[in-house]
């Protein structure tokens, strides 16, 4: 059974009601729906999917790409761009950690490639002769004809680029989950966010780190389209939920102020519920910001010095998603179970001025591994719905959330152990672009979404 943009509104009345309306109707306890219907096993063993939906690998690791270079393992986090002449312009992370072997990156076996491009395109050449491996790559995808029209290097020179989340301005903010410091292997320091601007062709982008929007685990970020402010999450069991706001808007570049997310009257929150539950799902909380200072962060301490101003603490924020509005993001091991929870921002319509406070709501929090397990990567559907990328122990499964907070299984990894990542939709709707992260694998999906 596929479900229409109609039958969600008309039944679930997402967008006359709220959300937060809609689970004081369903309660607050997450159940499972049928979704798009049963999964049907895949003849090919890569990927089960609900009846009258197809999928096509349109990468893989280790193919050569249109600028001779090899297309990197351990594709993760990506966004989707309008491109020319009606084509996609996907940019795509690679989580390439140091110390990999070179046959993980782009430039060959022995990096014999890296001479034609410079290392003035890398952020870091490496202390020891070895590029740091990780960045992006950019696609550009026909959806019209389910064809990919070239393939390039788009950043290079970084380390472990996990998500990120795209701007309102074109372009891709890619962030760095390591905090290595220069030394015998690395020769600068690491922990940034870079932009990648979503171009159809051209060699890497500028290597520039966004220094002011802090040092610290990076994992993914979110932009508000009204105010331009970013919001960013921090992969640690204690981390934080942060804000940049920039100096100048659209640029990145230019410095800015980054603040902390802080709950009011309830200084230095545990949202984690792992020893008892502080938060209820449902609950809608004020929110204030701190700034934090030192933003460079030397020893790594920007959770501890935040969180002893006030801010709140989360488990392992990943995924961060803009839409419906909202800010959504997902903590991978948050909740009782240490199962997950999706949490919802929504910014004040002043956020940025004084006295404007936003509100923070825990979203799910289901506590039980069949319905998800450690959701990741996370984006928001053309007609309201969450798709989460589960990262967990077992079985790994996109998993649909409907404004209602009903959870339902859009897809299965019949492939191997891998977490799902990089889900997100191309600009015309058409296509849902998934990776299966440790087999290198890069996927659009289509079928009847509003049928």
């Amino acid at each position: 059974m596929s479900l229409s943009r109609r039958h969600f509104i008309r039944n679930s009345a997402a967008f006359t009601l709220g959300f937060s309306g809609l689970q004081t109707l369903l309660g607050y306890a997450p159940t499972r729906r049928d979704g798009f219907g049963p999964l049907m096993p895949d003849p090919e063993g890569i990927l089960d999917l609900p009846e009258g939906f197809t999928y096509r690998i349109i990468s893989r690791a280790g193919e050569q790409m249109s600028d001779g270079l090899y297309v990197p393992a351990l594709p993760d986090g990506m966004a989707a761009f309008p491109g020319p002449d009606g084509q996609t312009i996907l940019v795509r992370n690679h989580e390439v950690n140091t110390g990999a072997s070179a046959t993980d990156g782009a430039f060959g076996a022995d990096n014999e490639l890296l001479a034609g491009v410079g290392t003035d395109r890398l952020y870091d050449a490496g202390s020891a002769g070895a590029p740091c491996l990780g960045g992006t790559t950019t696609i550009v995808y026909d959806t019209r004809w389910s064809e990919v029209i070239s393939q390039h290097l788009s950043l290079a020179g970084t380390v472990r680029n996990c998500a990120g989340g795209p701007t309102p301005w074109g372009t891709w903010i890619t962030c760095e989950e390591s905090v290595v410091t220069r030394g015998e292997v690395t020769s600068k320091d690491h922990g940034f966010n870079f932009e990648v601007p979503a171009r159809a062709s051209g060699g890497p982008a500028d290597p520039v780190a966004l220094t002011a929007m802090g040092r610290f685990n990076h994992e993914a970020v979110a932009v508000d389209p009204a105010s331009g402010i970013v919001y960013e999450t921090e992969d640690r069991d204690d981390g934080l939920i942060y804000r940049f706001l920039p100096d100048e808007p659209e640029s990145m570049q230019g410095g800015g102020r980054l603040q902390a997310l802080a709950i009011v009257g309830r200084p230095s929150l545990d949202t984690r519920n792992w020893q008892e539950t502080l938060v209820e799902p449902g609950d809608r909380m004020d929110v204030e910001w701190i700034d934090v200072e030192d933003v460079l962060a030397p020893d790594d301490d920007l959770r501890f010095r935040g969180f002893q101003d006030g801010a709140a603490r989360f488990a392992r924020g990943e995924g961060m998603w803009y839409g419906n509005d909202a800010v959504y993001f997902a903590c991978t091991n948050g909740g009782g179970a240490q199962a997950g929870q999706i949490w919802r921002y929504e910014p004040h319509e002043n956020e940025g001025e004084p006295g404007a406070r936003g509100r923070l709501e825990l979203f799910i929090e289901p506590n039980d591994s069949e319905l998800v397990e450690n959701c990741d990567n996370v984006t928001v559907t053309p007609w309201g719905d969450l798709i989460l990328c589960e990262d967990g122990p077992g079985e790994h499964f996109l998993v649909g959330v409907t404004p209602g907070g009903e959870l339902y299984r859009f897809g299965r990894n019949a492939l191997s152990g891998s977490e799902f990542a990089g889900a997100t939709f191309s600009p015309d709707g058409s296509t849902l672009f998934i990776n299966i992260q440790h087999d290198g694998l890069t996927l659009a999906i289509k079928g009847p979404w509003t049928s």
